[in-house]
């Protein structure tokens, strides 16, 4: 009896048993032996890996709604199983878009230039103080000198304040773009609710299918050994792969809006840290400077007598040591956070991680995917191998007939 001339249930069997392999030499049963083994523990190890896509974060009414939906699916219509999900995965592309162009129109870059500016004019408005010192040059030339010394604080004060306004409105733009974000990410997690409830629905519908329906469908294309029977049994196993697959997109979409959250934080983590900078910078480096500016002027002015001489040497070795000191140690902060990056190392090495993570689990399911389409196609084979063989076997009663 030829190999298509077999009985179902024999072919059944033989699909059931595993392979016998024969082998002439201990090493070569010391490899099979270890292949096998090999087999075993990856399969123990699939067992341990948890399905994220379950029921078990839904609420009740998200339940409900699932169980619901999953009863008017029908894989038997081409049309349901290539719309199924379409329009969240729509939504998946349109937010990614929507993300995309947020970051794209932001120049971070414009306000650290900005900033950098900033540091040049508070550091100008002092360079001639720097070189002979404060004091010293306006007891050099009196009153001209002080006058001077005003004209040029007034000239930084002026470009200060205009880069302190292009700074504040800088600053409610990002403030607008981390709201913005926060919502995003907010729409991203509806949209990863909505993949999961559409997969666990398909899940559901071809288990039934796979449970119910296609046996009840073989066992009467068996029974009746009509052509037309074992026809429809195999037009349901298709549409069963067709819609497997479906649902391995639906799982792919899924992923991809997942990686999108870590993402959306990290820009707006990026827009909270320039916020934070421009912030202290108005808030602190600024007006520290206009007061020490005024108080220089102020302490000079007080100590314009002559009987006060002797005070006024003390004082103003004093206050160039404190103001040297301030001004160090404002300079140095400033260039620090200029030169700063706008992410740290470690946060990109997470990020990095977690994505490693992701794609080392979507590599995971594919394998699995396509060990089970690998082991649908088997089925198919014997499924088409059963047909034929009803077919000759239908054939061969007629001929006996005939004679």
């Amino acid at each position: 009896m030829s190999e298509n001339n077999k009985p179902v249930e024999a072919q059944a069997q033989e699909a059931a048993e595993p392979e016998i392999h024969l082998t002439l030499t201990p090493a070569e049963l010391e490899e099979e032996n270890a292949k096998q083994l090999q087999a075993l523990e990856a399969k123990e190890e699939a067992k341990k890996v948890v399905d994220p896509i379950s029921e078990s974060k839904l609420s009740e009414a998200e339940k409900k709604t699932v169980n619901e939906f999953s009863k008017k699916i029908d894989i038997t219509e081409s049309n349901t199983i290539l719309q199924y999900g379409a329009a969240a995965q729509k939504k998946v592309t349109d937010f990614s878009n929507t993300a995309l162009q947020n970051v794209r129109t932001k120049d971070l870059g414009e306000i650290g230039t900005l900033l950098s500016n900033l540091v040049v004019e508070l550091k100008t408005s002092d360079a001639e103080e720097e070189k002979k010192g404060f004091f010293a040059g306006l007891f050099d030339k009196g009153k001209d000198k002080v006058t001077e010394f005003k004209a040029r604080y007034d000239k930084a004060e002026a470009n200060v304040e205009k880069i302190s306004a292009i700074l504040e409105d800088h600053q409610i733009t990002l403030l607008k773009d981390i709201a913005l974000l926060d919502e995003l990410y907010e729409r991203n997690n509806q949209n990863i609710k909505e993949l999961t409830m559409y997969i666990l629905a398909g899940r559901k519908k071809l288990a039934d299918v796979r449970a119910n329906e296609l046996p009840e469908l073989i066992r009467k294309a068996k029974e009746s050994g009509l052509p037309e029977d074992a026809q429809a049994a195999n037009d349901l196993e298709q549409a069963c792969v067709r819609f497997e697959k479906k649902l391995y997109d639906l799982e792919l979409t899924r992923q991809v809006a997942l990686q999108m959250a870590p993402q959306i934080r990290l820009v707006q983590n990026n827009d909270t840290l320039m916020t934070e900078k421009i912030q202290s910078t108005l808030v602190n480096t600024i007006p520290l400077w206009k007061n020490q500016i005024v108080l220089s002027l102020g302490i000079q002015h007080s100590k314009e007598a002559l009987e006060a001489e002797r005070e006024v040497t003390n004082m103003t070795n004093d206050l160039l040591k404190k103001n040297a000191e301030t001004l160090h140690q404002a300079t140095v902060e400033t260039a620090r956070e200029s030169e700063r990056g706008i992410v740290d190392i470690e946060t990109l090495q997470h990020t990095n991680e977690q994505l490693i993570s992701t794609l080392d689990e979507v590599l995971a399911i594919q394998k699995e995917g396509h060990e089970k389409r690998e082991a649908a196609e088997l089925e198919l084979r014997r499924i088409e191998n059963q047909l034929t063989d009803k077919l000759l076997q239908i054939n061969n009663d007629r001929d006996v007939t005939k004679r």
